[in-house]
């Protein structure tokens, strides 16, 4: 504990970053295993339960809910554009093939360093744009995209639903930079995504089965621990130095998928996920290359 406290920002955030993947992968496969049900309904118990574990946390450690004028418009723009990429992302999901969602969502971390750089004035050098290009170019061989069959809608609002996210956690990082608790992040998002999509809940409810209620309670602390780590990671860092290690989603997916469906990757796939490990190293030496010469 007394070394996580005196670790670097920038190693916490790497840390946290690659926890969030996990957590958001293991949601992903919770939300395919609770079977056929609105997406908005399975957006719903998503942030539900993260509400609930970050309202909990607030209570516990007295978080003030008081706000600095400067953080009012970011927080309410980065809970707006998270529950548009949920929903998009859900909505793809459904009609688009996995792979084709996938890597539309995985667009997200891209999206966040050219935010950052147009909102938050970052700045990002040749190699780690390089690098980042370099991650995407791997996550293309894992999902392999298809668009031969799929609705260019769908596959356009996919696109949408990765800009919206990268958007959001640009905006986190914007929140992080003005002192804001990651905790209040969280509870407020889920709260607006709730309230947001509690209309469509009461008219339009489906029907569940037990094990589709528990399966979505696990999607849900899931996505509360999705929620938590990535908002650490984002105000612990800037986006250039740790967007990258997003996709190591996609690794875990892969693990995942085989644990519970037996889903065996293919050479393609093995081939992305060295390319997308050799460029999270990469990026880990570059950064600290250049903590050393600053």
């Amino acid at each position: 504990m007394k070394k996580w406290k005196t670790l670097k920002p920038l190693y916490k955030a790497i840390v946290f970053i690659i926890l969030s993947a996990f957590f958001f992968a293991l949601m992903n496969m919770f939300v395919h295993m609770s079977g056929e049900l609105p997406s908005v309904q399975k957006s719903f118990f998503r942030n539900l339960i993260a509400f609930i574990v970050a309202a909990a946390a607030i209570i516990k450690n007295k978080v003030p809910l008081k706000l600095k004028k400067d953080a009012v418009l970011p927080l309410i723009l980065r809970s707006a554009a998270g529950t548009l990429g949920i929903l998009c992302n859900f909505y793809a999901l459904d009609r688009l093939a996995l792979a084709d969602a996938s890597i539309l969502n995985k667009m997200s971390p891209f999206f966040v360093i050219v935010f950052s750089i147009v909102i938050l004035k970052e700045k990002i050098t040749v190699p780690q744009l390089l690098i980042v290009l370099g991650a995407l170019v791997g996550a293309l061989f894992v999902v392999k995209p298809s668009f031969s069959n799929t609705s260019v809608s769908a596959a356009f609002i996919a696109l949408f639903g990765g800009i919206s996210a990268g958007f959001a956690y640009t905006m986190v990082r914007l929140l992080g930079t003005r002192g804001v608790k990651g905790v209040l992040i969280v509870a407020f998002f889920s709260g607006f995504s709730c309230l947001v999509t509690l209309p469509y809940l009461i008219f339009r409810y489906a029907p569940m089965t037990l094990s589709q209620f528990i399966i979505l309670i696990c999607a849900g602390l899931a996505a509360a621990g999705g929620q938590f780590t990535i908002t650490a990671a984002y105000t612990n860092a800037p986006a250039r130095d740790v967007s990258v290690y997003d996709y190591t989603q996609i690794i875990f997916a892969a693990a995942l998928g085989f644990i519970a469906f037996g889903q065996i990757p293919d050479l393609l796939s093995w081939i992305g996920y060295t390319i997308i490990v050799s460029m999270a190293v990469l990026m880990f030496l570059y950064n600290k290359k250049r903590a050393v010469s600053e």
